[in-house]
């Protein structure tokens, strides 16, 4: 009889111990008030006196539904994002929200609709980092009564209709011929440059235009076996013939 009286307070003893792990918590409510939040390690739970409502403190990945927005510009998109959260407070995040997974996914969504609906396209595509930080902003302040702390927001993608994308890629190949056109406009004028200083240094020295050509005449023959008969400039023979006169 003994050993039944000690096995069924053995059994009961295991019944009420609750092992809980390094990142979790465990609220524990006494006659349905609040009375604790234990853990980590085993924490005794009487039944009928009391319940317990495990929470995990580790950061949660949740990845936002595609949402259709429409820009100020009254362009009809989708968007989805992710949030990355985590409770810091047990005790309020079993109290104050009835689900606090649940309402951070749902204020999620309404908020990303809400901030994206504010902005122009080319903003939505070029501010992406200063959107982050203002969805971030706003989820914080609306969780922070639950006891959840947002860690970071992130918009993922943003689907553009196909008439939308057809515009786009219209208006950067017109970009990226204006940069060519530009860059060879450049180019012309830094050559006429050179060629106006080129001209002018040739005119104060003849000798050097004389030869200049010379060195022409010798690159267009070169590397192929023909005779090329070209005009000999009088001045560069007036030197001989004037020898000559003098003799």
């Amino acid at each position: 009889m003994p050993l039944i009286i000690l096995g069924v307070i053995v059994a009961v003893l295991v019944t009420c111990v609750r092992v809980v792990a390094q990142y979790d918590r465990l609220v524990v409510f006494f006659l349905g008030k609040m009375w604790k939040v234990a853990g980590p390690g085993p924490v005794v739970v009487i039944p009928v006196l009391m319940s317990a409502q495990r929470v995990s403190l580790r950061v949660v990945t949740h990845d936002v539904p595609s949402q259709d927005v429409i820009t100020k510009d009254n362009i009809s998109i989708k968007v989805n994002a992710v949030v990355y959260f985590r409770v810091v407070d047990p005790e309020k995040s079993v109290l104050a929200v009835e689900n606090f997974f649940f309402a951070t996914s749902q204020f999620a969504q309404t908020t990303l609709r809400s901030v994206l609906g504010k902005l122009d396209m080319e903003d939505l595509l070029t501010n992406r980092d200063k959107i982050n930080v203002e969805l971030q902003n706003i989820l914080v302040k609306h969780t922070e009564p639950w006891g959840v702390k947002i860690e970071a927001v992130e918009v993922k993608n943003v689907d553009l209709p196909p008439e939308m994308m057809r515009a786009m890629a219209k208006q950067a190949e017109a970009e990226r011929e204006r940069r060519a056109k530009v860059i060879h406009a450049e180019g012309e004028l830094q050559a006429s440059v050179k060629l106006s200083e080129a001209a002018r240094i040739l005119s104060e020295n003849p000798a050097s235009l004389q030869l200049r050509y010379l060195q022409t005449l010798a690159d267009i023959t070169e590397g192929k076996n023909s005779t090329t008969i070209f005009p000999v400039p009088i001045d560069m023979i007036s030197m001989f013939l004037n020898k000559d006169k003098k003799s």
